[in-house]
């Protein structure tokens, strides 16, 4: 690739548990803030963990235009919506500032859950002698909808949404790859930058699982129990984690090609340098072994032409259970050896698709700020996470290059090495 071509980011947009806009969001690292809080939906129901990283003060009308677009939005929606419209303030990519067909967007996203105060109505007309009727969900239920619903919870929607919004015709297209979604997200937006399909793209992702159609399915994730003081809940690679939390959030990313950024006389806050993806099979029985992750990062090392010591620090996926955290923490040491390593959900738990996007950024902006945020709540080390974990407070930064990791709960692993602008 000439350097004509490399990938730069020139704008970034945030919407999390612990801060809206990208500001707000370092302040919060900056201070070792949580997002993790006790919540008070559905009190008295099995199905819900008491804790989440939620966001309270989002208010989606301040953020959405035209207004009447938040009646065919989801939160999922709404939140890739903000952050996407942040990421190109930003940048500059006001309306004109680039020709339509040489915009795209890419876009990770969740299987989106609908709104209980949706699905009352429906459910209750298909109610009978207090049972649940299945005969009368067709003839009675549906009438009950809004008619436009489904457009609410399709995947697809948060990236057309945002090509809507910014009028951006070139590719569209969404991943859905459960917690690898925004990091594949951002490589395939890079990948079509470098094919010469598009000059720039949005890309990013989002993700809700503040929900309980999400909490009812308890045997597919390792929820922490540590209900007495949430702050404390995420764990990453600490020895008495326990267990993963959920969470809400999106980040958007607007990636260019250098020659692109600097003939409109973009600021460039960072590099995407390589990337690659690694899948292992998780069955019952058969655990996997990280070797997806060693790939992956492997891959980035031998494509970058860097050598593990010129990585300055780890951006781990650190989902804070106690098998994935022991997974990916020896895939780390055995490849990166005492590498430093970060690990974000613990500021505001597991946003599903939008976290890969929102940790990555977290990445750019320590750049900027020349300092990588430190992992909270670890305490007592591991003996089987060999990784060295930045905590007690920020680690300076000198070297200008990070890698970034995320897998799914079903072992799709992504590496992304970001370099310093």
């Amino acid at each position: 690739m000439t350097n004509e071509r490399e990938i730069v980011i020139t704008g970034v947009g945030v919407v999390s548990p612990i801060g809206i806009g990208a500001e707000a969001f370092w302040e919060s690292l900056r201070q070792g803030r949580a997002g993790v809080r006790q919540l008070d939906l559905l009190d008295g129901s099995d199905l819900r963990p008491p804790l989440g990283g939620n966001i309270p003060d989002f208010d989606p009308k301040v953020y959405v235009r035209p207004r009447k677009s938040l009646k065919v939005m989801s939160r999922d929606i709404q939140l890739a919506f903000a952050a996407s419209d942040m990421a190109c303030q930003q940048s500059g990519l006001a309306p004109g500032a680039i020709a339509p067909e040489r915009l795209g967007v890419v876009f990770g996203a969740d299987m989106i859950t609908c709104d209980l105060d949706e699905l009352r109505p429906a459910f209750a007309g298909s109610m009978e002698d207090g049972r649940f009727n299945f005969a009368r969900w067709g003839e009675s239920a549906l009438a009950q909808m809004y008619p436009l619903w489904m457009l609410k919870y399709l995947p697809n929607m948060p990236a057309c949404h945002v090509g809507i919004a910014q009028d951006a015709r070139g590719p569209n297209n969404t991943l859905t790859l459960g917690e690898a979604s925004s990091l594949a997200a951002v490589a395939e937006a890079a990948r079509i930058i470098e094919r010469g399909q598009a000059d720039a793209m949005i890309t990013g992702g989002a993700g809700c699982r503040i929900h309980p159609a999400v909490w009812a399915y308890r045997r597919a994730y390792h929820f922490s129990e540590r209900v007495d003081n949430p702050a404390e809940a995420m764990r990453p690679f600490d020895a008495d984690r326990d267990g993963t939390v959920h969470g809400e959030g999106a980040g958007a990313l607007v990636l260019e090609s250098r020659g692109h950024a600097e003939a409109r006389g973009a600021t460039i806050l960072a590099r995407i340098g390589r990337f690659a993806s690694g899948f292992e099979p998780r069955r019952p029985g058969n655990q996997p072994k990280g070797q997806a992750i060693r790939q992956a990062i492997c891959q980035v090392l031998e494509g970058s032409g860097l050598a593990r010591e010129d990585i300055e620090y780890v951006n781990a996926h650190g989902a804070s259970t106690p098998l994935e955290d022991r997974i990916e923490a020896q895939a780390i040491r055995d490849t990166l050896g005492d590498v430093p390593v970060t690990a974000l959900k613990s500021y505001f738990g597991s946003l599903g698709a939008g976290g890969g996007a929102v940790e990555l950024i977290a990445s750019v902006l320590a750049f900027g700020q020349g300092e990588a945020p430190p992992t909270l709540n670890y305490h007592t080390p591991d003996p089987e996470c060999p990784v060295n974990v930045i905590h007690h407070g920020p680690m300076r930064l000198d070297k200008g290059a990070a890698i970034v990791l995320n897998q799914s709960r079903i072992v799709q692993s992504m590496a992304l090495l970001l370099l310093a602008p």
